[in-house]
């Protein structure tokens, strides 16, 4: 009797401990994985960097000008108009009715830096008004907020066929991007690396194994963690998509650095 009962209680820690095994697959943690190391030839990719890219052991230094490097309206009336003015063509899918805002492109001196290694962080880092990362062209990333935090349902009309606008005020002329850099991934496609967050986290494209994404596939941040062809073992990474939140949700994933 003895033996039957040590049997059956041996079958239900067994089962019990393979039904705890089964849950921890199917979750992320990714804690497990909460430091990464870039190599520094994804960082070469960075085409539009002003300067030499430069490293020191725990964070990469990124000079951009801001300046896209495909046509856009708000060219009109700048030194660059000659060679890349180009009028609004009406390909842009999100905007409804284009207004031409009174903004127009100018040189900026914007240096990122970015950790090197970028981790996990363990407490809320929300991204703020202005740049939060940039495209591989140099032309900065906003998070998913127009002007005095007002989501961008009309600040979308501004945007040209690539999906950027220039800024107002201190930092007039401005160029970035909110959304899809439509530039980028009509040249290198919708699932390429387009460049970096803040916390040195890499940001990709809206689609993954052929799959278009919405911001029910990624988590609070608008990434998630796994494998791909730049990162065979993993990595943290970020995604566009065509609902908001855009490419941002609440804050950074990892340790943001600073912008100068």
């Amino acid at each position: 009797m003895r033996s039957h009962l040590y049997v059956i209680l041996l079958f239900f820690i067994l089962s019990f401990n393979l039904s705890c095994n089964d849950d921890n697959d199917n979750s992320i943690d990714y804690l497990d994985d909460s430091t990464t190391q870039i190599s520094e030839s994804i960082y070469e990719r960075i085409y539009g960097a002003s300067s030499e890219i430069y490293f020191d052991d725990n964070w990469v230094y990124i000079n951009v000008n801001s300046l896209p490097d495909h046509g856009s309206p708000y060219y009109e009336g700048t030194q660059w108009e000659e060679d890349l003015y180009i009028p609004y063509d009406g390909s842009n899918p999100f905007v409804s009715n284009f207004v031409l805002n009174p903004n127009r492109i100018s040189e900026q001196n914007i240096l990122f830096k970015i950790p090197r290694n970028p981790s996990q962080s363990s407490e809320s880092n929300p991204t703020s008004a202005g740049p939060i990362g940039f495209a591989l062209n140099g032309v900065p990333f906003y998070n998913q907020y127009g002007a005095g935090g007002a989501p961008l349902d009309q600040e979308i009309n501004s945007f040209d066929q690539y999906n950027g606008h220039p800024a107002p005020g201190a930092t007039g002329g401005r160029y970035h991007y909110h959304m899809e850099p439509f530039w980028l991934t009509s040249n290198y496609g919708r699932e390429a690396f387009l460049g970096f967050l803040l916390d040195g986290f890499p940001v990709y494209g809206p689609e993954e194994n052929g799959q278009m994404l919405t911001s029910s596939d990624l988590d609070e941040f608008h990434g998630h963690f796994h494998e791909n062809q730049d990162f065979p073992n993993g990595i943290y990474h970020y995604h566009f998509t065509a609902d908001a939140p855009y490419l941002n949700g609440s804050g950074y994933y990892g340790n943001p650095g600073t912008i100068n």
